[in-house]
């Protein structure tokens, strides 16, 4: 990995959910002037970023209310139609418009977006937006730049109204992905499937710092060795393998001081704040592993504070307060950057990721094998079919009997089995292929 250079870059994302900003993380070092939020930055008008809140708190609000009766179901269901998937077999034209694009056409035209498009055109230097917004406010200005796609499939309204003229360049996480924006009209010239960003702090030079947590967290996931007698040929070849090792079987007892933490399950909570219930109902079930310290939970509560107090007061009903920060850790800070370094820096020694499919599907990269939660929102559905595809991911069972369930998965060596497949079948190397790819094309406006 190049970090010395002076490379630069606007870099663009939007605080609607994690999602999009966890894409531009990776790419803090080389942003122009910061990281900038197209919804609420002090560069957008007043009248955007009041049109942004409304977005936000509606999509937040559908979001939570969509197991309420009726209403948060009504709700839900709008925000569905316009995010909706058509399949992708057959492979057919999808290249005509639907209303939603329609619309953001029209309203981007009377100016939505605009203030943000000007500003950025201060500079000759590329231009990565991690949503579709300012990427067709730039398409619609004339001024080329480059979008991260933030999911395996996407609405057609990621795109221009006529892609023929389409001169945003797309990085794709996915071939699934790729498939997807050539079947709506984007030219293969403007698609460079480059995986997703993952944070360099999680996989390093080579990926050296990746190898490493994967091979302490097999340890933990394969407590009978199972899986290391199935697969040592193969990890041999492709992990870094202690040199005391080499001549040794890879063996439960043979592996034991290499051991660095117990067995550490994250459960993250979306932005919206749905779904913090299930992690509640982890560590209820999971409670006596968590007293005698043979288990720990990372609890992510994200930017919410009401989200981290719902915690605390949970785990305190059960009397596991004084657990806190030892087997039990809420990761919480009020700011997003620092949000995600802590964060980072916790799922290096966490064992298995517990998650609705979000763009976190695309972490399982890490070597993370994935209990997943239940989606919201058809995206999600569709990132939940991948990670079952890979083989890295598994639909969550009864979160009140996860000690039960999850170590009969262990004891067959299927949960380490499936941190292996993510790491190999997975992208891991996007953040590293974005920026060599925009070194080579540091002026976005000769690439027209």
């Amino acid at each position: 990995m190049r970090t010395s250079d002076n490379l630069r870059a606007w870099i663009v994302a939007i605080d609607m959910g994690y999602g999009h900003q966890r894409a531009a993380y990776p790419f803090a070092s080389i942003a122009c002037e910061h990281i900038i939020t197209a919804n609420n930055d002090t560069i957008i008008s007043a009248h955007e970023r009041n049109a942004w809140e409304r977005i936000r708190k509606y999509y937040e609000l559908s979001s939570r209310l969509k197991d309420v009766p009726l209403i948060g179901k009504i709700a839900f269901g709008i925000v569905e139609k316009m995010q909706d998937i058509r399949p992708l077999f057959p492979i057919r034209n999808l290249s005509k418009p639907n209303y939603t694009a329609l619309y953001f056409q029209k309203i981007i035209k009377k100016g939505f977006g605009s203030n943000l498009t000007k500003y950025m055109q201060q500079r000759d230097i590329p231009i990565i937006t991690t949503i579709f917004l300012p990427a067709l406010a730039c398409q619609y200005a004339g001024v080329p730049c480059y979008c991260i796609v933030t999911d395996t499939d996407i609405n057609r309204v990621w795109v221009p109204v006529d892609p023929k003229t389409c001169i945003i360049t797309y990085f794709s996480p996915t071939r699934h992905t790729t498939m997807r924006l050539k079947e709506y009209g984007v030219p293969t010239e403007r698609i460079v499937e480059t995986g997703f960003p993952l944070p360099e702090e999680n996989v390093g030079p080579n990926k050296t710092i990746l190898k490493s947590d994967l091979l302490a967290r097999l340890i933990n996931l394969d407590p009978k060795g199972v899986f290391f007698n199935k697969y040592e040929p193969l990890l041999r070849k492709r992990l870094n393998i202690p040199a005391r090792l080499r001549k040794k079987r890879l063996t439960p007892s043979s592996l034991q001081p290499y051991k660095t933490h117990p067995l550490t399950i994250a459960y993250l909570v979306g932005g919206s704040g749905a779904q913090a219930e299930i992690g509640i109902s982890i560590i209820s079930s999971l409670k006596e592993r968590i007293i005698a310290r043979d288990v720990r939970i990372i609890l992510s509560a994200g930017t919410r504070i009401d989200v981290r107090q719902y915690f605390e007061r949970e785990i305190a009903r059960l009397g596991l307060s004084a657990h806190l920060d030892n087997s039990i850790i809420i990761v919480f800070a009020h700011e997003m950057n620092i949000y995600f370094e802590t964060l980072n820096k916790a799922l290096r020694t966490t064992d298995i990721l517990w998650t609705k499919p979000s763009e976190l599907s695309f972490y399982t990269g890490l070597g993370l094998p994935i209990i997943i939660a239940p989606p919201i929102g058809v995206h999600e559905t569709f990132n939940k079919q991948w990670l079952e595809q890979l083989g890295a991911g598994f639909p969550q069972e009864d979160p009140s009997t996860v000690k039960d369930w999850l170590f009969y998965s262990m004891d067959d060596g299927r949960l380490a089995e499936a941190a292996l497949r993510g790491y190999i079948d997975a992208p891991n190397s996007g953040t590293e292929y974005i920026k060599e790819y925009l070194r080579r094309n540091r002026s976005p406006r000769r690439n027209l």
